[in-house]
């Protein structure tokens, strides 16, 4: 899968268009795509390393670092590079990298705590990252089945500015969801319509045909239960991301 980035077009596309034209399509674009040849994990490994040998402890640096532990590599693993890295590039160097290393694996640990905290505020768990339906979210879901016979529920969690793509439930006859709010808070929208806030004990009614979307408010967990209504030939319907700048008018 294609690695896409725009950093150098946001930052330099006007000022040195060719730069940030290799920078996004060849370096991200090719080269770090080729995981035919080398993982996602070890270009990751392989970048933090070069950039800590010389010294190069910058934004970029933290950069590195966030889409290493994206990648796989874990706390103990990143110090544990680091630490053999310090041998061979310098003690003062593998300082300043685990000083920004820690901030961002310490990140991880706030948002585990978070996540335990929300689990152990509802009666349903959490259950597990809905992998299955990940093209369709913006950021971490996790999916739970509450029953599977006559009505199918379940337990849907949204990690903090989580949301699903806007989308349609479609059906013959009958059809439709219905959201039922058990922990922390979230929205729902209806397109052409205000964001609708989510708290625990509310209902949302959705029918056949409408377009929305729902997901946690930037700063909280949330958690529902979706609740699929018999139908006729009834199907999801799935469309385009909710924009950032829609989301981002939210508190």
């Amino acid at each position: 899968m294609a690695v896409k980035q725009t950093a150098g077009r946001d930052s330099l596309g006007e000022f040195a268009p060719k730069f940030a034209q290799l920078n996004d399509d060849v370096l991200f674009g090719e080269v770090w795509s080729r995981e035919d040849k080398l993982s996602l994990r070890d270009r990751s490994l392989v970048t933090v390393v070069s950039l800590m040998s010389q010294g190069l402890t910058d934004s970029s640096f933290k950069f590195h670092l966030m889409s290493a532990k994206n990648n796989g590599i874990t706390k103990s693993e990143i110090a544990e590079i680091l630490t053999h890295a310090a041998f061979y590039a310098g003690w003062p160097k593998a300082w300043e990298a685990f000083r920004m290393a820690k901030e961002v694996w310490e990140e991880e640990a706030v948002t585990e705590d978070a996540k335990t905290a929300h689990e152990n505020s509802m009666l349903f768990p959490i259950g597990q990252p809905n992998d299955a339906f990940a093209k369709f979210f913006i950021g971490q879901s996790y999916l739970s089945p509450v029953s599977t016979e006559q009505v199918g529920i379940f337990n849907v969690t949204f990690e903090p500015k989580c949301r699903n793509n806007w989308h349609v439930h479609n059906a013959k006859s009958g059809g439709g969801q219905i959201l039922i709010c058990i922990a922390g808070r979230g929205y729902y929208q209806e397109w052409g319509k205000e964001p609708q806030e989510l708290n625990p004990g509310d209902v949302v009614n959705i029918p056949v045909g409408v377009k929305h979307w729902h997901g946690a408010a930037p700063d909280s967990w949330f958690s529902h239960l979706a609740i699929e209504v018999p139908a006729e030939e009834g199907s999801n319907e799935w469309m385009e991301p909710v924009d950032d700048e829609v989301y981002g008018k939210l508190k």
